[in-house]
């Protein structure tokens, strides 16, 4: 079997891993990055102002001194975990710097300043005009007196440490990532035991049946659709065995019943032929030789009967008729074959009409086939009953006979093709065992129901289901 499906789902679960990790890499890492430095700079900015507005603004109105100013930014400066605080004039010359002190005579230059490079926003990044020689966040905050900025209050902290603060996120990302991952393969588990190995039975089975292996024995032990689309595959293999079986018997019975006729036919042919069956015993033979291709019609006639029947989307021709008529002209066609056997036909009907929806032809077959039956295995000197009663706006037809009775276990196989009981064999020569697969497959395509009740040396009763005709209802 090729594990494609599978290889599937372990590919798909790899990508998910990798793109998950390539995603963290970037996108992750991006917006950390962006979302630490927005918070840095607006921290910052915070603080030069808070010192624009106080120490900054105190020096320039000759409140304070340089000396004094410098001791409190050396301590925002610690607070701030180190970021040089700077005093610089819109000239470009620091004035006081947290990280340093200045001499007397000292005099830096920023070549270049321009405290509107920020634009509309507070802050910049780079080298601060070659004066770092790593990359900077730098934060500017005016120093204004007089109505006039004096300076500016610049704060600068390094890229590199809000990189590794973003770095360090993105570490916790991963390790987030990869316990994400670890779990996920619970769904690969849940995946192999519940859908993989289940459906990796089915078709392996399904492989066995393609192969002619319909004995291939497996269960699923789940309750879920998985475990129905195998009861449901076991089920139908089980069938198609059953069928299969069928058809080798039913060509066994075609075989027997065509050969046995035939045999008796070619050998007292053969024997007319030959002068050991006398000239004058010709006539008595072709009797028998007549009454066998009758026999081989009939097979035949049923057989194409049967075939009809069960080919799919058969079209009844359903009329409203009398049932009642009907059982009646069935009951005298019989007229002949109970007097050789004084046997009698009891009709019990209800209503003198009984309007039932159904076809008639194949309605006629079907009591044709119960009463020759019921004629057949009956005792001489007895009875059939044919009996019509309604319920629930449905006719049921009673077909009864008080003779040999069908045994218990051959009851639920007496409307399988070809089945003869051995009760009725010695009875039933002329029989095919065709009839009540007929009447069967009649009944079943009117959708109705056909019932056997019968007891050994008692007799036997069929009865069986019609839908009443509306006609009636409405005349009622």
């Amino acid at each position: 079997m090729k594990r494609t499906l599978y290889l599937k789902f372990l590919l798909a679960y790899l990508l998910f891993g990798i793109f998950g990790f390539i995603v963290v890499a970037t996108f992750v890492y991006s917006m950390t990055y962006e979302r630490l430095r927005r918070d840095k700079a607006e921290n910052m900015y915070q603080v030069a102002t808070q010192v624009a507005n106080t120490y900054a603004a105190d020096l320039y109105n000759s409140e304070t001194s340089l000396e004094a100013v410098h001791t409190q930014l050396v301590a925002l400066s610690k607070y701030m975990s180190g970021a040089p605080i700077w005093i610089v004039n819109p000239s470009g010359r620091l004035v006081l710097d947290s990280s340093r002190v200045l001499g007397p005579k000292e005099e830096v230059i920023i070549q270049g300043f321009d405290p509107t490079v920020t634009g509309n926003s507070y802050y910049t990044t780079g080298t601060f005009w070659n004066s770092f020689s790593e990359e900077t966040l730098s934060v500017f905050a005016p120093i204004t007196a007089n109505f006039k900025v004096q300076a500016y209050v610049v704060i600068h902290m390094s890229i590199a440490s809000i990189q590794h603060s973003a770095n360090e996120f993105l570490n916790i990302s991963y390790l987030m990532l990869i316990v994400l991952f670890l779990l996920s393969m619970i769904i690969l588990i849940f995946f192999t035991e519940l859908v993989y190995m289940p459906l990796r039975k089915i078709t392996t089975a399904t492989e066995q049946y393609a192969a002619g292996n319909m004995g291939y024995e497996f269960s699923v032990e789940s309750e879920d659709e998985m475990g129905y689309l195998a009861a449901s595959l076991a089920y139908m293999a089980g069938e198609i065995s059953r069928q299969e079986e069928d058809q080798k018997k039913f060509i066994a019975n075609v075989s027997h019943d065509f050969r046995s006729p035939l045999t008796s036919i070619r050998g007292y042919l053969v024997a007319m032929q030959d002068g050991t069956i006398p000239e004058e015993m010709h006539s008595k033979y072709l009797g028998i030789v007549i009454n066998e291709t009758d026999r081989l019609t009939k097979l035949t006639n049923e057989l194409l009967t049967l075939n009809n029947l069960n080919t799919k989307g058969m079209l009844l021709d359903k009329s409203d008729f009398d049932i009642n008529s009907v059982i009646r002209n069935v009951a005298e066609s019989f007229g002949g074959t109970c007097l050789d056997k004084n046997i009698g036909i009891e009709l019990v009907l209800t209503d003198e009409k009984m309007l039932v929806n159904a076809d008639m032809s194949k309605i006629q077959q079907v009591l044709y086939n119960l009463v020759d039956n019921a004629i057949k295995f009956s005792h001489k000197d007895s009875s059939v009953k044919i009996e019509t009663t309604e319920k629930h706006s449905k006719v049921f037809v009673s077909v009864k006979d008080s003779g040999i009775g069908i045994p218990k276990e051959d009851q639920k196989l007496i409307f399988d093709r070809f089945y003869k009981s051995d009760a009725s064999r010695g009875k039933d020569k002329k029989g095919t065992g065709l009839g009540l697969s007929i009447v069967k497959e009649i009944i079943k395509a009117h959708e109705e129901n056909i019932n056997v009740i019968s007891t050994m040396g008692v007799g036997t009763e069929f009865i069986f289901s019609l839908p009443k005709s509306a006609v009636m209802d409405e005349v009622e």
